[in-house]
């Protein structure tokens, strides 16, 4: 599959952060989703399931008001089926929320700050993955 015919749903309550993610998903050819809320995130879901597609990766913030990445995560499990891998970007370099993190099933931890580099090589990597567990 081409990047253009991938879907990203990147999750972070910082405008600013989703409005540059967007831009190198975009520019990496990605078909790029994003969500600020748990509400946000309903919405992106709905559309995609009405839109026929499927969201091959989510990029989630730990730190969000009202809810959690983790409680986001949860609630993720519950309404997708099945989750499609997720890629923790977050500020948060604790080992506990790390190993947290790869409980509930994320794929990769990256802190932040990173590059669009570094995250476009980690969505090829576990979009490379997912493939060969096909």
């Amino acid at each position: 599959m081409t990047p253009a015919s991938r879907t990203i749903l990147v999750i972070d309550d910082e405008r600013d952060t989703l409005t540059l993610l967007r831009l190198a998903l975009n520019k990496a050819r990605y078909r790029a989703l994003v969500a600020a809320s748990w509400d946000e995130v309903a919405d992106r879901v709905k559309e995609t399931y009405q839109e026929g597609l499927a969201i091959d990766i989510i990029v989630l913030d730990l730190m969000m008001p009202g809810r959690s990445g983790f409680d986001i995560m949860r609630s993720l499990q519950v309404v997708l089926t099945p989750v499609p891998p997720v890629i923790m970007l977050t500020a948060v370099t604790g080992f506990e929320q790390q190993v947290q993190a790869r409980e509930l099933g994320v794929s990769r931890y990256l802190t932040k700050p990173t590059t669009p580099k570094k995250l476009i090589d980690t969505i090829k990597t576990v979009l490379a993955e997912k493939e060969k567990k096909k």
